[in-house]
C-alpha cells in the first residue's frame, strides 16, 4: 500500500510542470506552475483559458486563487519511445 501524500506537498514537487487546475465555475487554466503557496495559490505562466474544451484566451502570467479551485492535474510529459 502506498503512503499517504499531502497534496501541498505534491504540488510543491511538481513545481514548473505543466497543469491543468479547474475552478468550481467550470472554466479551466492550462500552463506552467512556476509558484505555489500554503493556500493553495497559483501563478501559471503561459496559461491558457478553457471553458468546455474551447479555448477561450491566451495569457502570459495568471494569478489563480486557492479557494476558487475545484481540483489541479498534473500533466505527466512520457518521454520513453
Amino acid at each position: 500500500m502506498e503512503p499517504p501524500r499531502r497534496p501541498l506537498t505534491t504540488l510543491m514537487k511538481n513545481l514548473n510542470s505543466n497543469i491543468v487546475v479547474k475552478l468550481k465555475n467550470g472554466v479551466d487554466y492550462r500552463g506552467r506552475m512556476v509558484k505555489c503557496d500554503s493556500y493553495m495559490n497559483i501563478i501559471l505562466d503561459g496559461a491558457s483559458e478553457f471553458y468546455e474544451l474551447n479555448c477561450i484566451a491566451n495569457y502570459g502570467n495568471v494569478f489563480i486563487r486557492g479557494n476558487n479551485i475545484l481540483y489541479i492535474q498534473v500533466i505527466r510529459v512520457n518521454n520513453a519511445r
